[in-house]
């Protein structure tokens, strides 16, 4: 049984690796099977701030959620330099702040607040592909891949490096979207890069989308005001094997790639419909409206079903049969549809059968059954947590709440809402943590953190 966990494992992780490398590493943005679990970790449940094995400072600014391969833990940064471009004045200090995003605020991503538009920024800022050691949190290396003054600004809670890397223990894929895609080897070399393009992302809330990897293909989803586009590459040379244009606006969804049935879909979310590309050619196979505006969610798969979710404003979560043909929008083939519960900025977490949900980013958490859409757990707000925009994970029975005030709260995997422990970092908190044996990994907004179980 546990050879055919891991075989289904490396279908959806799509990476050619040995089933207990992928376990036992977390080389994508929401870990192996990109659901947000670790099938065999075995992380803290409580812990303190002073309790860390270590914690170190990653310059800049930058909401990337760490990956985790062997001993290196990677992520992205953006560095403001005191460099202005030539006839334009030094931006003010704020252009880096996110103004609401105090510990326990409730912005979001085209919330209420911070929504007014910031002028372009006028220094210049350096981009970084940052690798620190897992033993002891000291840096490895960091790569300056590019530098540039960026053509437009971001929403106060976003960043210059929202897009998590994704490894698979030969090399690192690192998209800054318009500041480029790079390809680096484990030392830091960079192997080869990419410019595709500026994006106009609507309102300048910024970009974060990150990139997918299936075997030796690279897959990039850049959705914006402009004509939005999916394209395939070859992930040693960064060659195009195929583009498709795409009939959607500004989204910041990663990809999701899965084998079914002989071929190998790349999952999207979108604000018009989600749609499931033939990785070979770049067909869609089938696609299905239904979703809300601003999708950032990225689908979830179990077994021979896709669940996508959004919640902007509204709120939408459905199951989708993988062996759909063509557009399924208001189908019977849609297994189940809810209007009551959908993420806005994270995604929950799939984990045996079950999803936990929040809806919108408020922390009002639902859990449902994956393949029925049955309700397992009522909606319930979470104390401790007004918002999130870290996505859930999951391992050894527990889920793992991260709200933007840094307090991660630990349930009991169930059919009723066990809240086990109240962990306060100390420290606000966006990005995604990573699990990997007996640790978790938390980014900061000014430090990684490491807190193992002993």
């Amino acid at each position: 049984m546990k050879q055919i966990l891991s075989i289904a494992l490396l279908l959806i992780v799509g990476i050619t690796v040995s089933a207990q490398e992928a376990e036992n590493n977390w080389h994508q943005f929401r870990g192996p099977t990109g659901n947000g679990v670790s099938a065999n970790a075995t992380p803290p449940i409580s812990w303190k701030p002073a309790d860390a094995k270590w914690k170190t400072e990653i310059p800049g600014s930058g909401l990337s959620s760490p990956v985790v391969w062997n001993d290196k833990i990677i992520m992205l940064t953006s560095v403001k330099t005191d460099r202005v471009k030539e006839g334009a004045e030094a931006a003010p200090a704020q252009e880096e702040t996110r103004p609401d995003q105090g510990r326990g605020g409730r912005g979001g991503r085209g919330g209420r607040r911070g929504r007014r538009q910031s002028p372009p920024p006028s220094n210049y800022h350096d981009f970084f592909v940052v690798c620190v050691s897992r033993d002891d949190g000291s840096e490895l290396w960091k790569t300056k891949v590019n530098s540039e003054v960026p053509h437009e600004s971001h929403h106060g809670t976003n960043s210059f490096a929202s897009g998590s890397p994704v490894t698979d223990g030969s090399h690192i894929w690192a998209s800054f979207s318009s500041f480029g895609v790079f390809c680096l080897d484990m030392d830091g070399k960079v192997v080869w890069d990419r410019q595709l393009g500026k994006m106009k992302t609507r309102n300048s809330f910024g970009e974060g989308a990150s990139p997918a990897v299936h075997g030796d293909t690279l897959v990039v989803n850049w959705d914006h005001e402009g004509q939005s586009f999916i394209e395939a590459m070859n992930a040693k040379t960064g060659k195009t094997i195929w583009k498709k244009d795409r009939d959607e606006q500004t989204s910041w969804s990663t990809p999701v790639i899965v084998e079914h049935d002989g071929k190998v879909q790349v999952i999207t979310n979108g604000a018009k419909r989600v749609r499931s590309y033939n990785l070979a050619n770049g067909d869609v196979i089938w696609e299905c409206g239904g979703q809300t505006g601003n999708p950032i969610p990225t689908p979830m798969v179990i077994d021979d079903m896709a669940v996508c979710m959004t919640g902007f404003r509204q709120n939408a979560a459905m199951g989708i049969p993988l062996s759909s043909e063509g557009d399924i929008t208001d189908s019977e083939q849609v297994v189940w549809s809810r209007r009551d519960i959908g993420p806005y900025v994270p995604t929950g977490v799939l984990y045996k059968g079950t999803v936990y949900s929040t809806k919108g980013s408020d922390a009002i958490l639902t859990a449902i059954d994956a393949k029925t859409g049955d309700t397992v757990i009522k909606a319930t707000r979470l104390s401790g947590i007004r918002s999130l925009y870290s996505s859930m994970v999951a391992a050894n029975d527990h889920i793992y709440v991260t709200g933007r005030n840094g307090m991660t709260l630990v349930l009991k995997h169930g059919d009723k809402l066990d809240i086990v422990a109240s962990n306060d970092l100390g420290e606000e908190v966006d990005a995604t943590p990573a699990i990997v044996d007996n640790q978790i990994f938390i980014r900061g907004h000014q430090n990684l953190y490491c807190f193992e179980k002993q």
